[in-house]
């Protein structure tokens, strides 16, 4: 049981981190104000999408890494675009060619371009392949609890519910699907897309998620520099919150001061 003085640390395919808060980098005006969002955010693990931001497949273009240095962070690989299991395991081992064997990778595969609603048959496949090939996967998935374990069961060292679909801002749709998949896991439940604002990272986070990833909702905010300061507190607040224990709801009043022994 971790104090308030304790450390309390997010650990992913054996690896510590301080942050609870996963960024994206895409969508960003430019390089600078990646640097500076994430910078701001707190993150220390960053992903990004292999099929559209270069990280050295194209060496006479800027490159993410100048800003956002593995030295610094840890890179996570993601198959953002792919809706095929082939397509997204040969994305991923690309992927760990370009990082020197890097393992660590999101495992995200899409069912169709208007929704971006996670594809489960081929998202089961693509993880079954990518965890015998050795890699640590994280997955996006839908917020189905038997989808999660199974996953879980293919040994994935973490899953990824949408909270609602990616890049809406719509928050948590469904808190009790989110609910049961965190009560069965073993492995870390993080929120992943519909992220919009501050409070929905601090309920995902409420409700013992493990942490949030989110991209659209700092990339895409008025001030994403502010808005990056605001979801680290927001998913430190909601941590704190969820250890802290919350007060039971009752549909009865309750004096905030003692009353017993008080004279009438």
């Amino acid at each position: 049981m971790t104090t308030a003085t304790t450390p309390d640390l997010l650990t992913i395919a054996g690896k510590t981190y301080r942050s609870r808060l996963l960024v994206g980098s895409g969508k960003y005006k430019d390089l600078q104000e990646t640097k500076d969002a994430t910078e701001a955010s707190g993150a220390e693990i960053i992903t990004v999408a292999i099929r559209r931001v270069n990280i050295g497949q194209d060496p006479n273009a800027p490159s993410l890494l100048d800003v956002v240095p593995p030295s610094k962070y840890t890179i996570l690989p993601n198959t953002a675009g792919c809706y095929n299991a082939k397509d997204a395991v040969y994305t991923l081992q690309l992927a760990r060619e370009l990082l020197n064997g890097h393992k660590l990778v999101k495992l995200e595969v899409l069912g169709d371009p208007k929704t971006l609603f996670p594809n489960m048959p081929e998202t089961l496949k693509a993880a079954e392949v990518l965890v015998k090939d050795g890699f640590d996967v994280m997955v996006y998935c839908s917020d189905d609890p038997i989808q999660a374990r199974m996953l879980e069961e293919i040994g994935c060292c973490a899953v990824m519910p949408l909270a609602s679909l990616i890049g809406s801002g719509m928050g948590i749709l469904n808190p009790w699907n989110l609910g049961l998949i965190i009560e069965q896991a073993k492995v870390p439940v993080l929120v992943d897309a519909g992220v919009g604002t501050a409070s929905d990272a601090a309920i995902a986070m409420e409700l013992g998620c493990d942490g949030v990833l989110m991209n659209t909702a700092i990339a895409g905010a008025r001030d994403p520099i502010r808005m990056a300061r605001a979801m680290k507190l927001a998913v430190e607040a909601g941590r704190d919150a969820y250890l802290a224990g919350r007060i039971p709801k009752r549909f009865a009043a309750s004096p905030s001061s003692p009353v017993e022994g008080k004279a009438t």
